[in-house]
């Protein structure tokens, strides 16, 4: 029997432990790697070239949105399954809109979750957090029926959600061109991109709004000013 192959992400290594001992159990899956953070995700794909992919949203480097999207790019086979801690309207939104075939809560139950792998692999569209509009049966359902607003997110390239989520995380525009390998000018320009295919005017707008998004964890911005 073939076994279904998964690549892990999530930054926090208990987490990833946990679903690798839950996920064993079932002799159809096979965890065949893992990534602490997106762009350890988007390297592993090309490599390894897993059938389905768990992926985090909120971590450092680059968030799981921005991984999907890059990843996507390099495997367009691989399918997508978020799992996230939170299941704000705008999270399953973005998600969907980065390419991801499924969402689910963390808080779901391992058989739920093997459900939700079998499903993506087929090609099956996997959202199990209802929204207000959507029929209250629908667990399985195609992202393009998710009957939710546009977001803004869409309209960035993955190098502008790169630098959205660096400048949120704190990091100075020499700090992020060292970490992309980009000039400071460069990142300059993408800022400014980014507030104006926003209409943001600030750092704290742009922290603001990709905790928003979920791009990251409100926890992870010390301060805002």
């Amino acid at each position: 029997m073939s076994r279904i192959t998964i690549l892990l992400v999530d930054d926090h290594t208990v987490v990833r432990e946990g679903f690798r001992k839950m996920l064993e159990f079932d002799k159809d899956l096979h965890i065949i790697g893992e990534a602490r953070d997106g762009r350890e995700a988007v390297t592993l794909v090309e490599e390894l070239r897993p059938e389905v992919v768990l992926m985090d949203i909120a971590m450092p480097r680059l968030n799981g949105l921005a991984a999907t999207r890059q990843m996507l790019k390099v495997r367009p086979a691989t399918k997508v399954l978020i799992l996230s801690a939170h299941g704000d309207e705008s999270y399953i939104k973005n998600a969907a809109e980065a390419g991801a075939v499924g969402f689910m809560l963390k808080q779901t139950s391992m058989e739920e979750v093997g459900r939700a792998i079998r499903a993506v692999h087929q090609g099956k569209p996997f959202f199990s957090v209802q929204l207000p509009g959507n029929p209250p049966n629908a667990s399985t359902r195609s992202s393009a029926r998710l009957k939710i607003p546009d977001a803004k997110t869409h309209q960035l390239t993955s190098r502008e959600m790169e630098i959205l989520q660096l400048v949120a995380e704190g990091s100075g525009n020499k700090e992020i061109a060292q970490e992309l390998g980009i000039g400071i000018k460069t990142v300059e320009k993408h800022r400014e991109h980014l507030m104006a295919k926003l209409g943001l005017h600030d750092t704290a707008g742009l922290t603001r709004y990709a905790i928003s998004a979920g791009i990251i964890e409100s926890s992870v911005q010390v301060t805002i000013t």
